[in-house]
């Protein structure tokens, strides 16, 4: 790994600290640009919200288990 990209992952560790669970996965989707983050085990929402930012909540009632993060690499 270069020494780059572990500059960067150091720099996100206070935000992966921020989440909401301590168990988290993330997924990225190359092709479609798409950052899948979920906070409990991958699983069907009951709803979501499609923000104006293209942030997808994604939600088992009121509980947030998710993001869906449309167009990431435009985020960087």
């Amino acid at each position: 790994m270069a020494y780059a990209q572990l500059e960067t992952i150091s720099k996100s560790i206070p935000y992966l600290l921020s989440f909401p669970s301590t168990h988290s996965w993330i997924d990225y989707d190359r092709e479609a640009d798409v950052l899948y983050i979920n906070f409990e085990k991958p699983e069907p929402a009951t709803d979501s919200e499609l923000h104006e930012d293209d942030i997808i909540v994604r939600k088992q009632g009121e509980k947030i288990i998710g993001i869906t993060v449309l167009n990431a690499s435009q985020r960087a």
